[in-house]
């Protein structure tokens, strides 16, 4: 008699065994069931029998618990589906590691024209994939949570590198932003093989490579108006107007950075902001002060030129701007951690705690979430409230 494994009243009356519950789906395919504890939640399977060389291969799916109770047999029968393809169009011969989703999602970033993204996952896998034999060489297949949670612990008690003749010396404990963006270049890969076909579920990473929340924190160094103004005075002139752009604008140092010439539209005074952590491109409409000064930072240069440029004309970035900011905020006596993010900081706040600007327009100006605004800036909010509140007293 078939075992009732397609329905929960099914699988509840099942007895608690090692071997599992089989359910026929057609010829060499099977969707299967393990149930090892009375009250634990089982484990669902595929089975696949290759009749030409008489092989055959059992594949976990997982507990899929992320999927309720009623619909776990047919989400079962979907994810196995998947595997039952792969299998059947010869693909079995060929064992696809993790290190062939890394190199295939490097390829993926390249042919879609995103060579920064592509470089910059690249250099995280030679860092923290490949040389890690035991995971890096890992049939996809095979792919555990636990193998994934175990590196991902690795990763975090790895102190982050310095660059060269940075001082202190002494190791930097890795913050969980940088585990983030370490973790996040791997999570992609592994979605894209997911998406190819090279592995039937994300069950592997889902949990064990999940963003740490509430990692960025909030920006605690805060540059008045008459710091920033000192800030720019100590800049040599080509950083001083790239500190001006930021000083004006709530954009991150990377967006203002790849503008160029053609995104600054003179007769309508226009900002188009594109290469962003916000993913798209829109549209800033710019008060008289700050349209002049961008139609004087684009006067004579072509649409792809940087907008901001260097001295010798080339795009800024964070490794040219790095040295002289720390000299120029050094020289203006200004707190320790000034950096470039420290003036997007500042003009957020200043929109929020001094111009009473709206968090929903915030957001859309400087291209995050309403939730990114009101986690690190909600604290002024609750003093706006504390004042309009003192305006009730009796």
């Amino acid at each position: 008699m078939p075992s009732k494994i397609d329905t929960v009243r099914g699988r509840d009356s099942l007895k608690p065994r090692h071997t599992a519950y089989w359910h026929r789906v057609r010829k060499g395919c099977y969707v299967g069931y393990r149930k090892v504890s009375a009250t634990g939640a089982g484990a669902w399977l595929a089975r696949f029998r290759d009749e030409e060389h008489g092989k055959q291969a059992v594949h976990s799916l997982g507990a899929l618990d992320d999927t309720l109770p009623a619909a776990r047999f047919d989400a079962a029968c979907a994810a196995a589906e998947k595997w039952f393809a792969h299998r059947g169009a010869g693909a079995s011969a060929k064992t696809v590691t993790v290190t062939d989703a890394c190199d295939d999602y490097v390829k993926h970033l390249k042919a879609t024209r995103r060579p920064d993204s592509a470089d910059d996952a690249m250099a995280r896998f030679k860092r923290w994939i490949y040389p890690d034999k035991k995971l890096a060489e890992t049939d996809l297949m095979k792919l555990s949570s636990r193998a994934l949670s175990a590196w991902r612990a690795r990763l975090a008690e790895t102190p982050v590198r310095r660059p060269s003749g940075a001082t202190p010396k002494e190791p930097k404990p890795r913050s969980l932003s940088a585990l983030n963006r370490d973790m996040s270049s791997l999570r992609a890969a592994l979605n894209l093989a997911r998406l190819h076909g090279h592995v039937a579920t994300d069950q592997a990473w889902r949990v064990a490579l999940r963003p740490a929340r509430n990692a960025d924190g909030r920006r605690d160094v805060y540059l008045d108006a008459a710091q920033r103004k000192a800030l720019i005075a100590k800049a040599p002139a080509d950083l001083a107007a790239l500190l001006h752009a930021l000083a004006v604008l709530p954009l991150r140092p990377g967006a203002v950075a790849a503008l160029t010439a053609g995104a600054f539209d003179v007769r309508l005074g226009t900002l188009t902001i594109g290469k962003d952590k916000a993913g798209r491109d829109r549209k800033i409409a710019l008060p008289e002060a700050t349209a002049s000064f961008f139609a004087e930072q684009a006067k004579g240069k072509q649409p792809d030129d940087p907008l901001v440029s260097r001295a010798d004309g080339s795009a800024w970035n964070k490794d040219a701007w790095k040295k002289p900011l720390k000299q120029a905020a050094a020289d203006a006596q200004l707190p320790a951690g000034t950096v470039a993010y420290a003036l997007r900081h500042s003009a957020i706040t200043d929109l929020i705690a001094l111009h009473r600007l709206d968090t929903m327009t915030v957001a859309q100006l400087a291209g995050t979430s309403l939730l990114m605004i009101e986690r690190n800036y909600g604290h002024l909010l609750r003093e706006h409230a504390k004042t309009a509140l003192g305006h009730l007293a009796l």
